[in-house]
């Protein structure tokens, strides 16, 4: 096992930072990486999800208290589908967490609805269903949002199973769900997935509670001995850009509820018992998902390459899907501009989906209402973006052989008319024909097949768009070394994430109140280390800060110097004799 797939797991590498937020020494070099070298690095970060080691500081994800916990909530489940009865399962997140609650919650119900059973699956995202196509992370500071969410979805109800999911250990919104459950065992049982180890997770004090985050994981794991709640919270490394739980923390939830919710179905209407063995498998299955996606690196730095292309020409990247993949692409799109501060003027990537609100059947309808950006549909495309599209930009295809061919060919040939830089992801069988695809042959389009069973593709997919818009962003100047520096601070979270980089660099964050202060910014830190938002930030501080701090050069010479170099490294090099 390479060393540095293995190094974080000391306790003496970066010991102040919880697993997820710690940089990865896989990747320290990957602002500098050609796009089949970040291809690579990806690759080899998405390995360390199912690494086996033993011995460790940390359980991993086929330990076997982890399987043993996914068996037995997988049985309570299982409860739920047989007699579902004022009962219900409630997937609770923030941001990609959220996302992927509602994702997943929506596949499951479906499957229900084909057999005509009940649907027992619901959904909570902070900030509502806007959340789902946009950043809104203010509310996941909120305990109190969380709590009144959980109450009115579940109200009536008399059995809850609630998960609620913090990659960290460190959302108030989810901490406030989980305090409401532990305060009400008669109808809620509790489980929390994330990936830290519980003495990691969040302890700074929320305001108006009596709690922080830790204190609450603390009373799960009590309680988890007796059956009462349950704690999932394996380690599958640090992310490959720090902090950016999207990437490796989104595809171990997505692989951990699916597998528990499966294993469920299959006990419920297939008379498949759920045991530990049967999960392990299922877990081998995503694992192999995972192999199966790397066999095509050259092909995703192919489009790694085109969309770093297009940003650094001031281009823009559209995803247009079919069928459940289009919300993948959806949610990679909204990730884009708080993950990389990609810009709100003009928003360079963006999802659209076939049926757009009619298909994404969320909550609340229709948000067409907010404004461009949350209109979705493949229409919304054809007249918001097809009549400006140039060859600066790039369209990515996501579909499978589900879906109807011929439809994907007509949109296809409208975008091939005004720009050379199409582009597809296409999952099929070995089964079917490659006689299907000679049309596609005929106007050119570069094609990515990706050959596996549905709920792997799925996976696949978003590992794929995880990297294209990872990659772009990296070859944009969004990375400096394998941290994100462009990041909206638009919570606490975002605070304390944009002051442990300045504090790498032998600093705190005064440096970021220094800038906001002269120029009358509108972010303020109070004497607990929390921060009041009143309104957008018109910068992004963190690359000023940083580049100040290693030169010494003054905040207005180093706005100029970075106005002329897009890589930031670029600008240091020059700045630094």
């Amino acid at each position: 096992m390479n060393f540095f797939s293995l190094c974080f797991q000391s306790s003496d590498y970066e010991p102040s930072l919880p697993v997820t937020e710690k940089s990865n020494p896989l990747t320290r070099d990957i602002d500098r990486a050609s796009p089949s070298g970040i291809v690579g690095m990806l690759e080899a970060c998405d390995a360390q999800m199912f690494q086996r080691e033993t011995g460790t500081n940390y359980q991993r994800l086929f330990d076997d208290q982890v399987v043993t916990t996914l068996t037995e909530v997988a049985k309570r489940v299982e409860l739920i589908l047989k007699d579902p009865q004022d009962s219900l399962v409630v997937l609770s997140g923030c941001g990609t967490s959220g996302r992927l609650a509602f994702f997943i919650a929506s596949r499951f119900n479906e499957a229900l609805k084909q057999l005509n059973r009940t649907l027992v699956y619901s959904y909570i995202i902070a900030g509502g269903d806007r959340a789902l196509l946009s950043s809104q992370e203010a509310p996941e500071d909120d305990p109190e949002l969380g709590m009144l969410s959980l109450q009115k979805v579940c109200e009536g109800k008399k059995r809850v199973l609630f998960i609620g999911v913090s990659c960290g250990l460190s959302a108030p919104f989810v901490a406030g769900q989980l305090d409401f459950c532990l305060q009400h065992p008669e109808v809620y049982t509790p489980v929390l997935l994330g990936f830290n180890p519980t003495h990691q997770a969040r302890d700074e004090p929320i305001p108006g509670c009596t709690f922080t985050f830790r204190s609450v994981a603390q009373r799960l794991q009590e309680l988890a001995q007796r059956r009462k709640a349950f704690l999932i919270n394996p380690a599958v490394g640090p992310e490959a850009i720090s902090g950016s739980s999207r990437m490796k923390g989104g595809s171990a939830t997505k692989i951990v509820l699916e597998v528990v919710l499966s294993a469920a179905h299959a006990a419920a209407f297939s008379h498949t018992p759920v045991a530990n063995d049967g999960i392990l498998q299922h877990m081998r299955e995503y694992e192999r998902a995972v192999e199966m996606t790397y066999q095509h690196r050259e092909g995703i730095a192919a489009l790694v390459e085109a969309a770093g292309r297009s940003l650094q020409n001031e281009g823009g990247v559209c995803y247009l899907g079919w069928g459940p993949m289009a919300f993948l692409g959806l949610m990679d799109a909204s990730e884009c501009n708080p993950t990389f501060g990609a810009g709100e003027r003009k928003k360079r990537w963006r999802g659209f989906i076939r049926g757009g609100y009619k298909d994404l059947n969320n909550n609340e309808g229709p948000l067409s209402s907010l404004g461009p950006d949350f209109c979705i549909a493949h229409e919304d495309f054809l007249h918001q973006v097809l009549p400006s599209l140039t060859d600066r930009d790039t369209v990515l295809l996501i579909y499978t052989q589900s879906d109807d061919l011929h439809e994907v060919v007509n949109l296809g040939r409208k975008v091939r008319e005004k720009t050379s830089n199409i582009h597809a992801v296409h999952h099929r069988t070995d089964s079917v024909e490659a006689l299907q695809q000679v049309t596609f042959l005929s106007f050119g389009l570069n094609k990515l097949c990706i050959f596996d069973t549905f709920w792997q593709w799925e996976l696949s997919t978003k590992l794929v768009l995880n990297a294209v818009s990872t990659g772009a962003h990296i070859l944009k100047g969004k990375i400096y070394r394998n941290h994100m520096i462009d990041l909206q601070v638009t919570n606490s979270k975002l605070y304390r994430r944009a002051a442990r980089l300045l504090q790498v660099h032998k600093t705190v964050a005064h440096m970021i109140l220094e800038y906001t202060y002269i120029n009358q910014d509108t972010l303020t830190i109070n004497r607990d280390n929390n921060w009041d938002k009143h309104g957008p930030c018109s910068v992004q501080v963190v690359p000023l800060a940083l580049v100040s701090l290693l030169t010494g050069c003054s905040l207005k010479q180093v706005e100029s110097r970075l106005e002329q170099r897009q890589i930031l490294r670029d600008a240091l090099e020059e700045l630094i004799p």
